[in-house]
C-alpha cells in the first residue's frame, strides 16, 4: 500500500529504487544476478517490453476504457477465481465508533456484507508488536495476532477463507521500509530466521486452533528490496525459507492445505519482477504463488500487469494473482486527512464514481482471468472515516489506531510515521460511503460471476 503526506504530496512506496536495488543485490552492481539464465531472461523481457511499447498508441498509465457493462458477467471466469478483500482495519474502525450497514439501512456485520456481495477471501495483515513501550498502538489497524484471530473468525463464520499477510515488522512493510521487529533488531540473520520461524509457526497454530480457515500465507509484504531489516537477497532468502518451513510444518501437522505466497510490487518493471522470481526458483525456495500489487493509477497498463502474471506461470510454473488493488468512487475527503488518490491520479476512461470504481475492478479481474491468474484482493475496502472532515479526529485515531499511523509510531518509524501520522488516506476508495452504507459498486464481485 501507499500513503500520502498531509499537504497532498505523494509518498510512493517503491519510487526510491536506485539505492535499494544496490542494497538488495550481492555487491555494488545494480544487476540482480549475473548468471546466463538471468541475463537471457532480462534480454527476453526487455525485447518484449520494447515491442509492446512500440505497438501501443496510448501511455502505459492509461488503460483503455471498457465496452462491457460492469454489471455483466465475465465470460469464461474460473469457478474458483478469488474475489478477495483486505479487511485489516475493520476492528479498529468499529472500536472508533464506525458502523456498517446493509443495503436496507440496517446495521450489519461488514463481513456478511462482503460475503453477500460475492467476496470469497479475506486478507489480514499481521505485525509482530505494533505498540510502544507503554502499550500505545502505532495505528494503521494495530494489527497484532489477536486482531487477526478476531477478524479471521468473523470471516470464517461468514463462509470466506483467509489469507494471512505476515509483514515480519512491527508496522508497515513495503519497498520504502522493511524495519525489523523491535525484538529482532540486534539479531544476526541466523537468529532472525529462527525467530521468524517460531513467530510464523506459533501464530499460524493459534489462528487454526481458533477456527480461522487459513488458506494462504504471505511470508513478507512487498519485499522487492528487503525484509525485516535485511537487504541482501541471500539473507532475505534465508528468512523466506524459515517462514515457508513453518507454514509447511503446520500445514502437515493440521492436515490442511495452506499455500505459501511471496509478495512483490512494482509490477510495471516486468524484468525486475521476473528476475526476482527467477532467483527464488534457483535459490530453491519452497513456495506456491506470487502475489503482486497493482494500483492502476500508479502501476501501468492492464496489458503489462496481466503479462507479468502470465510469464510467472509460463516460465516458472508458479501461480500468480493480484494481492493488492483499488480505485476510488469519489475524490472527496471524508476525514480531514489527505487522500492517497486524488483527481490528478484518475485513469482515463474511469471517472471517480461508483460506476467508475466498479468498472475498473471488473476490467482488472477480466485481464487477470484471461491469463489464468488466480484472482485479486481489493485493498482495505472498509477503511472509512471515523469522523467528519471538518472535525479534529486525531484523538480517535490516536486512541484506537484507526488512522494510517499514530504519533506513537514515531520512534519506530521516524522518517515517515513520525512526520506524517494521521487518518485514513483511503476513505474515497472504500466500498462504503463515509457513513458506512454499502455502495452499489461492491456488488461488482457477484455480478462478475452471475450478472445482475
Amino acid at each position: 500500500m501507499r500513503k500520502q503526506m498531509p499537504w497532498g504530496g505523494m509518498i510512493r512506496t517503491g519510487i526510491f529504487i536506485g539505492a535499494a536495488i544496490v542494497l538488495f543485490g550481492c555487491g555494488t552492481s545494480t544487476e540482480p544476478d549475473s548468471s546466463s539464465a538471468a541475463q537471457q531472461e532480462q534480454s527476453e523481457v526487455t525485447a518484449e517490453s520494447e515491442a509492446h511499447e512500440q505497438s501501443e498508441t496510448s501511455t502505459e498509465s492509461e488503460p483503455s476504457a471498457p465496452e462491457e457493462n460492469w454489471m455483466s458477467p465475465i465470460e469464461g471466469l474460473s469457478d474458483d477465481f478469488i474475489f478477495g478483500m483486505d479487511a485489516s482495519s475493520v476492528l479498529v474502525e468499529e472500536n472508533s465508533g464506525v458502523k456498517y450497514y446493509d443495503f436496507g439501512g440496517n446495521e450489519q456485520d461488514v463481513f456478511k456484507t462482503f460475503a453477500d456481495s460475492g467476496i470469497n477471501y479475506i486478507r489480514l495483515r499481521v505485525w509482530n508488536d505494533p505498540y510502544d513501550e507503554n502499550g500505545n498502538g502505532y495505528g494503521g489497524g494495530n494489527n497484532d495476532l489477536p486482531t487477526a484471530i478476531e477478524l479471521g473468525k468473523r470471516a470464517t463464520d461468514n463462509g470466506m477463507k483467509v489469507m494471512i499477510d505476515f509483514h515480519y515488522s512491527d508496522f508497515w512493510a513495503d519497498p520504502k521500509r522493511q524495519h525489523a521487529p523491535k525484538a529482532w533488531e540486534d539479531m544476526s540473520v541466523e537468529q532472525k530466521s529462527e525467530a521468524l520461524y517460531d513467530f510464523t509457526k506459533d501464530s499460524l497454530e493459534k489462528l487454526l486452533d481458533s477456527g480461522v480457515d487459513v488458506g494462504m500465507v504471505q511470508i513478507g509484504n512487498e519485499i522487492n528490496y528487503g525484509m525485516s531489516g535485511e537487504k541482501q537477497f541471500e539473507k532475505v532468502l534465508e528468512l523466506l525459507k524459515a517462514g515457508s518451513l513453518a507454514v509447511r510444518e503446520v500445514s502437515k501437522s493440521y492436515g490442511k492445505d495452506i499455500d505459501v505466497v511471496v509478495h512483490y510490487t512494482r509490477i510495471q518493471d516486468k524484468a525486475d519482477v521476473l528476475t526476482l522470481v527467477d532467483r527464488l526458483i534457483r535459490g530453491k525456495l519452497d513456495f506456491d504463488m506470487i502475489g503482486m500489487s497493482y494500483y492502476p493509477f500508479w502501476d501501468g497498463s492492464f496489458e503489462n500487469m496481466s503479462r507479468v502474471l502470465e510469464l510467472i506461470n509460463e516460465k516458472y510454473g508458479k501461480k500468480a494473482f493480484i494481492a493488492e488493488t483499488s480505485y476510488c468512487y469519489t475524490t472527496a475527503d471524508g476525514d480531514g486527512s489527505a487522500n492517497s488518490l486524488s483527481a490528478n491520479d484518475l485513469v482515463k476512461g474511469y471517472p471517480a464514481s461508483v460506476e467508475g470504481q466498479a468498472t475498473m475492478i471488473r476490467d482488472i479481474c477480466k485481464s487477470v482471468n484471461e491469463v489464468g491468474g488466480l484472482g485479486i484482493f481489493y485493498w482495505e475496502g472498509a477503511w472509512i472515516p471515523v469522523g467528519p472532515a471538518n472535525a479534529d479526529n486525531s484523538p480517535i485515531w490516536e486512541q484506537y489506531g484507526s488512522g494510517w499511523a499514530s504519533s506513537y509510531a514515531a520512534d519506530y518509524d521516524p522518517e515517515d510515521a513520525g512526520l506524517y501520522y494521521g487518518g485514513s488516506s483511503w476513505d474515497n476508495q472504500a466500498f462504503f460511503d463515509f457513513e458506512g452504507h454499502p455502495l452499489e459498486s461492491i456488488n461488482v464481485f457477484k455480478y462478475m460471476r452471475n450478472g445482475k
